[in-house]
């Protein structure tokens, strides 16, 4: 069974110790698009020495369920830019220096939430 449970799911002792560990979805390109399953408990790891881009699909493309969290960890030396994949349709804002395309530096972690549709916030080690 997989996360998110529906009503009058049966949960095993797997599937709720599962919830606590993080799996890893390791990245190593330069351009990264996530997808449904990437939410809840999945930390996003960028690996890759040269500049490289985190992408957030518009609504159209993955119905992610407001209240996902996105969590995206820079680990290779290049900086991650976290963005829309279509920036007139998907908003994606954050408190950094750049509000539109917040920012990762090696070993720093942000999470991408979705506030709305189509509506995404950043929030953590963005420059």
């Amino acid at each position: 069974m997989s996360y998110p449970y529906a009503t009058g799911d049966v949960l095993t002792a797997a599937d709720m110790n599962g919830l606590v560990a993080f799996a890893i979805n390791a990245q190593t390109g330069t351009s990264y698009t996530a997808v449904l399953n990437d939410q809840y408990s999945k930390l996003i790891t960028m690996d890759n020495a040269a500049a490289n881009d985190f992408l957030i699909p518009t609504d159209a493309s993955v119905a992610f369920p407001v209240g996902t969290v996105l969590n995206v960890y820079m680990k290779g030396a290049g900086v991650t830019t976290i963005k829309a994949v279509t920036a007139g349709t998907t908003t994606v804002v954050s408190a950094g220096a750049t509000a539109a395309q917040p920012v990762l530096a090696q070993y720093k972690v942000a999470a991408c939430i979705k506030i709305a549709a189509n509506s995404w916030v950043v929030v953590g080690g963005i420059a």
